[in-house]
């Protein structure tokens, strides 16, 4: 065994090796001088980089100079300074300030509280020191060394038993050189409350001496605890100091430094503490060693990892971001967080970058259900059995504990950012990990376990939107220094896979080289801008889908309970209690959506994230017009539109995502959240969809562009008291609007009729809501005077009438359709005997088909009565567009095929069991097709095209439609007198018709190949060489511009007219007529028909 006193004297060399490693400070080097120390304040003192390091040497000299000659002559006797009796000052105040002495009546008389170092004596005494020994700088190290090397536990010098008897047993080496530390400043402000003293300056640079050395060891301490004989069972090294900054809790009650034992830290010390630490071991890093596993275990606490997340009682993350705040307000302790292996390590993945990275555990702190179930079952648990005052009361917690959160973690971030241009690099790099790392986010259908939680990615979005505030003022001042060349320089965001808004991947890659010369290093609010742009694409949206895709499962399961539930035929038989079974799962399902959904709301719409978002999106949207503003100046003045068909490459470079996004974020707000535009975003979201649907050319995306039209559809639908929706009062005032809007909505209306998609057809019925859109703005005489400008433009408007009768005639036919199976169906259910009789799975099968239809036919029903009052609005607005020959006949068709759907013979077979289930209003759909007719009673070119409908015209459907009315009071006396009048001439124009189309056999070259009626204007088709009717091919080609033949791309200039043919058919017509029977009816009896209008 060795022997203890070699040990003991192996353990001091090796520690005084250490300190001597230590570069001396310029006070040690030149011991004549003294140092002039500043005067530390011992509640916050600030740290000062420029200090040089105090000496460490082990062999600490402190050379006592002369009192300094006074550069003003005294005066007065009475004014001379005291002197101090230094040598005595200093053996009092190390006593007390280290609790030692070498003189061991001194240590009997506070019975040991202060400890007597024997062993030191003695080798003081072997060294020729004067007896009585007396504490100095000097020896300070020597001192402090022997009272740490003291063991409790070491009875082996029996003389020496009271003293190691007297020592506090549990007291770590850490904790004593807390005491130190902390006695160390009530001996500076005693000394400070002197009256002045020549000696005071000589004072001062001992206390820092000593403050020098403590700190030291309190360092190494922390490092390497072994160093020192600690108590059994105590947790020692960084922990130590963790505790303290887990006790920094914001909500902590402030407690005096007194109210704290000797050797522990309270709150008010830790900060001055730390910046002691920071300023003896900032040079050459050291410090990253010494406070780096502090903030280890700091931001790894266990607290952070518990499944109540942010919910409970417990709040003990609170202490967590608390001692990360104090840490970070010392630069050089913020600016070695970043120097960390675990602040961005490069082995991180995707679903552990959270977990494994510094600041992970704190920013994934939140309450979605997936990461954090506890908070939605115990805050939302059986929503449907809860009050409104209980949800919203719970939702405003969590809410508030979100946002404190939040702004604690910004808090840190910025601290970080502006720690040194190193600590800049590495967050700006952080941010970008998380992005890179979970671009999978935006793919569908991603297993959440593969990428990063909602919590953490709306969190880092938190903190970047509060990072975008200063450069986001209301004057768009600092725009111009978001670098547009950002993609060409940069690489910190990948955009190898992203689509660009229309651009080609060679075109991008093109662009970018030739923009990477010009390109310079990108300034922290082009960093911040990208950055926060894409951490909302893969972050923030994607939670929306998650949220959206609960709603969708919710119904699904509803329409399933409701399914499996039926007419409840199942009671009382044996399968009764596995179907109630089934029912009751089905329920609690719905119950855990629901409670989920509510937790997703507390941070997906938290107000001040929402404004922050709004702000952030608004200043977006202004930024991406003015890239294809060709003045390059929008919002002063706004951008003028439509825009140039050119559009610069460097805007159809921009990924997607970032237009997208602005549409996405003002979707998912208008369906969730409208009153939170009330402020701002309303005009913004206006111009922004004015501008792209007036300007489709500037997007590829056909779909994106029905986004837009969509988020203009939501903003108009009513909320609270707002009828019109939160951009009704915008839609009716906006200068912008009220010049373009009309142009807006048929142009995206006509565009949308071909999306590229194979589901194309049935695309465009969930994107044509401008319906909705027309029904909020049509009392403002701006917009209908707008409208019958729009007329003007003749081919354009007769396209948008042709499209939307093609619309109403297949939305009728679906809906009127599916209703007539819905009547059937629920008219064999209406016979409950016979229906009892049927086999299970056939009323199963039965009611899941039911099922299917009220679903269709809902949507088919409400968007079908839109568009026919669309048609009526339009039709009283303006009427010559209608009257063209490629639109009047189809339009008169479709009218007469509804009429008798709702009038005629089969119109009970539409009668069903609550028909506003289905969106179904009879009457107000008659009285809308009655009103078309009326609007255009008085044009003689509709009233042939009813006439000539040979499908669906009768007067006796009319003579129905009429009575129907009288009776249910659709229409007044004046009105329905109108219509008769109109059949009346309808029948005097089908005589007519009639008379003109006896001609006979008519050979077949004359008869349109499509329609088989006499071509009036035959021309030749290009291409395929076919001979057709010139409105015939007009007409088809309003639908699709094709030729019918062979599909070739074809427009109406293509055609050629065939002369030779029409002279032949002008004649055949001529000859034929002339051959007429006399007898006709007289001239004077027939109604006026313009028919030359019609055939020419």
């Amino acid at each position: 065994m060795n022997d203890p006193q070699e040990d003991v004297d192996r353990i001091r060399a090796k520690r005084l090796a250490k300190l001597q490693a230590r570069p001396s400070s310029p006070a040690s080097s030149h011991p004549s001088s003294a140092p002039s120390v500043p005067v530390i304040s011992t509640e916050t003192p600030a740290p000062q980089a420029e200090k040089p390091k105090l000496p460490l040497n082990v062999t600490m000299t402190v050379q006592r100079p002369q009192p300094p000659t006074p550069s003003v002559p005294l005066k007065k006797k009475s004014m001379l300074v005291p002197k101090l009796d230094l040598q005595t000052w200093e053996d009092e105040t190390l006593t007390q300030i280290f609790k030692v002495t070498l003189n061991r009546s001194v240590a009997e008389q506070s019975t040991f509280d202060i400890v007597w170092l024997k062993g030191l004596e003695a080798e003081l005494a072997s060294e020729g020191h004067p007896s009585p020994a007396r504490l100095s700088g000097d020896i300070a190290d020597r001192v402090l060394i022997s009272r740490l090397e003291l063991n409790p536990n070491d009875m082996s010098d029996l003389d020496y038993v009271a003293v190691l008897a007297s020592l506090p047993a549990q007291m770590t080496a850490f904790e004593h050189l807390i005491g130190c530390w902390k006695r160390l400043n009530s001996a500076r402000t005693n000394l400070m409350k002197k009256s002045p003293v020549n000696e005071m300056q000589q004072a001062l640079v001992i206390l820092e001496k000593i403050r020098d050395l403590i700190i030291s060891y309190a360092g190494f301490n922390l490092q390497a605890p072994e160093m020192f004989p600690q108590p059994p069972g105590r947790k020692t090294g960084p922990s130590e100091l963790v505790g303290p900054l887990l006790s920094l809790s914001a909500l902590s009650t402030p407690l005096s430094a007194s109210s704290f034992p000797d050797y522990v830290l309270s709150p008010a010390e830790v900060e001055p503490f730390l910046q002691d630490l920071a300023r003896r071991f900032e040079p050459d890093n050291e410090i990253d060693g010494v406070l780096g596993p502090v903030a280890q275990q700091l931001l790894f606490h266990e607290s952070l990892l518990r499944p109540e997340g942010l919910g409970g009682g417990d709040s003990s993350w609170r202490g967590v971001v608390g001692g990360v705040e104090t840490l970070v307000s010392v630069k050089s302790i913020a600016a070695m967080l970043t120097r960390l292996d675990e602040w961005n390590p490069p082995h991180a993945t995707a679903p552990t970058f959270e977990k494994v990275t510094l600041m992970g555990p704190l920013c994934r702190l939140g309450v979605f259900s997936r990461e954090w179930p506890s908070v939605a079952q115990t805050y939302f648990s059986e929503p449907s059995k809860r009050t409104r005052n209980d949800v919203e009361s719970s939702s405003a917690s969590l809410r508030g504990t979100v946002k404190s959160l939040q702004s604690s973690l910004f808090q840190i971030f910025n601290t970080l950012v502006r720690a040194s241009p190193e600590s800049r690099e590495a967050v700006l790099e952080y941010f970008a990990t998380a992005i890179k790392l979970n671009v999978r986010r935006a793919g569908m259908q991603v297993e959440p376990e593969t990428v990063a939680s909602d919590s953490f990615m709306i969190n880092l979005q938190s903190v970047l939107l509060r990072f975008t505030e200063p450069f986001m003022d209301a004057r768009y001042s600092k725009m111009d220094r978001i670098d547009s060349l950002y993609f060409a320089f940069s690489r910190r965001i990948d955009l190898k896979d992203e689509t660009r808004i229309k651009a080609t991947s060679e075109e991008a890659s093109q662009w970018a080289e030739q923009n990477k010369a010009n390109a310079t290093t990108p300034n922290f609010i082009s960093e911040i801008f990208y950055l926060c742009n894409a951490m909302g694409h893969y972050g923030y949206l994607r939670t929306t889908q998650t949220y959206e895709d609960f709603g969708k499962h919710h119904d699904e399961l509803q329409r399933h309970h409701d399914m499996i539930n039926g007419d409840g035929s199942w009671m009382g038989t044996p399968s009764q209690a596995r179907t109630e079974a089934a029912l009751n799962q089905m329920k609690g399902e719905m119950a855990k959506i629901q409670a989920n959904q509510l937790a997703f709301r507390v941070q997906l719409l938290e107000p001040d994230f929402i404004f922050r978002y709004i702000g952030f999106t608004n200043f977006v949207s202004t930024w991406l017009l003015r890239r294809v503003d060709p003045k390059g100046l929008h919002p002063t003045p706004t951008v003028e539109l439509p825009l140039p068909q050119e559009v610069p490459m460097s805007f159809r470079v921009l990924p997607e995502y970032i237009l997208e996004d602005v549409v996405e974020f003002f979707l998912f707000i208008t369906r969730h959240s409208p009153d939170s535009l009330d402020l701002s975003g309303k005009e913004e979201l206006l111009v922004f969809a004015l501008t792209f649907l007036t300007s489709t050319w500037c997007i590829k995306n056909p779909f994106l562009k029905a986004k837009i039209n969509e988020a203009v559809f939501y903003g108009i639908l009513p909320y609270g008291n707002a009828r019109n929706g939160i951009l009704g009062g915008t839609l009716n005032s906006h200068p912008l609007a009220l010049k373009h809007l009309i142009s807006a909505l048929t142009h995206f209306y006509i565009e949308v009729e071909q999306t590229g998609a194979s589901s194309q057809f049935y695309d465009k019925f969930s994107e044509r809501n401008i319906a909705y859109v027309l029904k909020a703005i049509w009392s403002n005489p701006v917009h209908r005077e707008a409208l019958n400008a729009e007329a003007q433009n003749v081919d354009k408007f007769v396209r948008f009438i042709n499209l939307m009768i093609n619309d109403v005639t297949y939305l009728m036919d679906e809906s009127l359709s599916e209703l007539t199976q819905i009547h059937n169906i629920q008219t064999e259910m209406r016979d409950q005997i016979a229906w009892a009789t049927r086999p299970t799975q056939y009323r199963r099968e039965r009611e899941g088909t039911l099922r299917g239809l009220e679903r269709h036919a809902s949507g088919y029903t409400t968007l079908g009565k839109s568009t026919v009052g669309l048609l009526r609005d339009f039709t009283a607005e303006t009427k010559a567009p209608f009257m063209m020959p490629e639109i009047v006949d189809k339009l008169a068709a479709m009218l007469d095929y509804n009429l008798e759907a709702l009038v005629g013979p089969k119109c009970g077979e539409l009668k069903v069991k609550q028909p506003e289930k289905y969106s179904f209003d009879p009457k107000r759909l008659l009285s809308d097709i009655l009103q078309v007719y009326l609007n255009l009673s008085d044009q003689s070119e509709f009233a042939r095209a009813v006439a000539n409908d040979g499908r669906s015209y009768r007067k006796e459907l009319f003579d129905m439609a009429i009575a129907r009315a009288r009776k249910i009071t659709l229409k007044t006396e004046v009105e329905l007198e109108q219509l008769r009048l109109f059949i009346v001439k309808v029948e005097e124009a089908k005589a007519v018709i009639e008379a003109e189309e006896d001609m006979g056999e008519i050979p077949d070259e004359f008869l349109d190949p499509l329609m088989f009626t006499v071509m009036r204007d035959p021309v030749i088709l290009p291409s395929s060489r076919a001979i057709i009717d010139r409105s015939t091919i007009k007409s088809h080609l309003l639908s699709d511009a094709k030729d019918p033949f062979n599909r070739v791309p074809l427009t109406i200039n293509d055609i050629i007219p065939d002369l030779e043919l029409k002279a032949k058919i002008d004649a055949f017509i001529a000859e034929r007529r002339s051959k007429k029977v006399a007898s006709d009816k007289p001239q004077e009896e027939v109604v006026d028909v313009d028919v030359d209008v019609v055939m020419n």
